[in-house]
């Protein structure tokens, strides 16, 4: 029987979509904020808000968890500056902010940003 899955497949394979979550959730901890297609950007908050939220939590099998999944760098930058930012915040660590289409192709394009 079908069943909806709630993720988007971006047209890659499984290694292929985890390591374009990899990459994003670096580069918006390197930068504070990435611009990308709206799609990426709204598959992209959750897993990054997950992210923060392990951060927050400082312990070593976390920290060890955040080092697995993201490169060190960023895991180290995430858990050092940026968890600590939000530690009386009960969620929602990021923004959407919409912009035009993309002139190439007409792809719908955001912002996706850490709250200050």
């Amino acid at each position: 029987m079908f069943k909806r899955k709630s993720k988007r497949k971006f047209g890659r394979e499984t290694k292929q979509r985890k390591s374009l979550m990899r990459g994003l959730a670096a580069a918006l901890i390197a930068h504070n904020q990435i611009e990308t297609t709206q799609a990426k950007a709204k598959e992209l908050r959750p897993y990054i808000e997950k992210m923060v939220t392990m951060g927050r939590v400082s312990s070593l099998a976390s920290t060890k968890l955040l080092h697995s999944r993201l490169p060190k760098t960023a895991a180290t930058k995430l858990i050092k500056d940026i968890a600590p930012k939000f530690a009386q915040r009960a969620g929602g660590y990021t923004r959407i902010r919409n912009l035009a289409p993309r002139v190439s192709d007409g792809a719908k394009m955001a912002i996706i940003e850490f709250l200050s």
